[in-house]
């Protein structure tokens, strides 16, 4: 009786977490976008302190990231069991807020202008040339910038999450959400200092010293990664940007059904086209919750920038 009992229960444990480890997967799929988006974020924010800093300032962000997480899983589980649809409203939300900062990241240089922009990078120079003080302060004020932008997404990560198990019992959903809490900031953060430490890299390899093949290869590649990095950074924000609108847009159509209905139409229609609806099909739905990501983001920034001249 006692070892029927005990095969039971080993069974019940490996169906919750077969269940778990599926939904995982499904979970980490639907949040990649907003992954590559912390990604290029944190990645910016973290760089443009001295060298020797840069792992310093990643593992403070990475630790205000963790407290973030410590904050954000355990209040959305007690919303979604307490009141579930308010992760639809919060979900809308964070899918507007997404969309807002990609409109406003390319309307950037519209809306600030030249100037600003070079006042802004004539200061930050100004604060790596200072003195100790002005660059503990500089480094403080990244990582509060950092740590901010990371609840935000934190937040987005987790509501998308919570979506995907809505459905699933207590103990899946706790699993679930706390898995890809941790494994998005583990992801996030090493890679993230994997990149700020690539031009690094690449300039301790292109001084290596020494005649023959061996040393002559890691100088060639240390000359390529020193080209590469900046290169790198700026197709995280280019593929950040297009995350926040395929993300946020998604959301959104996902929200809207009539919206979601006429989209899913006309992936039948792309669908049905010959030759190229294997293609067709594929590219219309996630084309259109781009475009519906950078109408919504562009009403939002239109609505804002409104707001502050009526300010003054």
């Amino acid at each position: 009786m006692a070892g029927g009992s005990l095969l039971l229960l080993i069974d019940d444990i490996a169906a919750v977490l077969d269940d778990v480890s599926a939904m995982t997967k499904v979970a980490a799929r639907k949040t990649a976008g907003v992954l590559g988006d912390d990604l290029a974020v944190n990645a910016e924010k973290v760089s443009g302190v001295r060298a020797e800093r840069e792992i310093p300032v990643v593992w403070a962000v990475a630790k205000g990231s963790f407290l973030n997480k410590l904050i954000l899983v355990p209040s959305a589980l007690l919303i979604a069991a307490l009141l579930p649809i308010l992760v639809t409203i919060l979900l809308m939300l964070g899918g507007l807020y997404l969309c807002y900062e990609g409109f406003e990241k390319l309307a950037h240089g519209f809306l600030h202008g030249d100037a600003e922009e070079e006042a802004h990078h004539t200061e930050h120079l100004e604060h790596l040339a200072g003195t100790p003080e002005q660059l503990v302060d500089l480094e403080k004020k990244k990582i509060r910038g950092a740590i901010r932008t990371d609840f935000i997404l934190s937040a987005e990560i987790i509501v998308i999450t919570l979506g995907t198990v809505a459905e699933a019992s207590t103990a899946v959903r706790i699993s679930v959400v706390s898995g890809i809490a941790i494994l998005m900031t583990v992801g996030v953060y090493g890679l993230v200092a994997g990149i700020v430490k690539l031009d690094d890299a690449g300039l301790y390899l292109a001084q290596r010293e020494g005649e023959g093949n061996w040393p002559g290869f890691q100088r060639w590649l240390g000359l390529r990664l020193l080209a590469f990095a900046p290169w790198l950074m700026k197709a995280l924000g280019v593929v950040g940007t297009a995350a926040m609108f395929l993300v946020g847009g998604g959301i959104l159509v996902h929200g809207l059904h009539p919206v979601e209905h006429v989209i899913e139409d006309a992936v039948a229609w792309g669908s049905s086209l010959p030759a190229v609806g294997v293609v067709t099909g594929a590219l219309v739905h996630p084309m259109a919750a781009a475009l519906v990501g950078i109408a919504a983001g562009g009403l939002v920034v239109a609505v804002i920038e409104l707001a502050k001249k009526l300010r003054g």
